[in-house]
């Protein structure tokens, strides 16, 4: 083979040389608009991350706080014993002719009805209605007054 077949391959080092890379304003302005759009959200970014894990570590502390602390308790319903101890009345015949209404099932109380009677209020209601009431509550469902029963003696 001759020389003239084959070519050698040279490398222009004037090709690489980065004198001729110039970047303009507008150019530039959009490098330093993108830099500091990037940095802006990696910042919210930590910033988001930073509020979870002191809320989550809120959220844990309170809960080993409330682990130490007697909570709030509800108050409980009567004893079984009180609330069989209430009077039951029949319901009477209404006068003006309207019905009576228990407000815990929201049902017509009849004449000759068998209701019970709370002794603080004098509020009536089925009884199978303020019994279940009186388990969880001690206090009358319309006006909230305490049920104060006499022990028997």
């Amino acid at each position: 083979m001759t020389t003239q077949d084959s070519q050698t391959f040279q490398w222009r080092y004037d090709e690489l040389d980065d004198k001729n890379f110039q970047i303009h304003g507008r150019t530039l302005f959009f490098i330093i608009v993108l830099f500091s759009v990037i940095l802006l959200i990696t910042l919210l970014f930590l910033y988001a991350h930073w509020i979870c894990q002191s809320s989550s570590s809120a959220v844990s502390d309170t809960t080993t706080l409330s682990q130490h602390v007697q909570p709030f308790s509800r108050p409980h319903g009567l004893d079984a014993a009180v609330i069989e101890s209430l009077p039951i009345t029949l319901h009477p015949r209404v006068s003006t002719g309207g019905e009576s209404e228990c407000c815990i099932c929201l049902g017509v109380i009849e004449e000759g009805e068998k209701v019970k009677v709370l002794p603080s209020c004098c509020h009536g209601y089925h009884c199978e209605c303020i019994d279940k009431w009186l388990t969880t509550h001690s206090s009358c469902p319309i006006c909230r007054a305490g049920i104060l029963v006499d022990s028997p003696v």
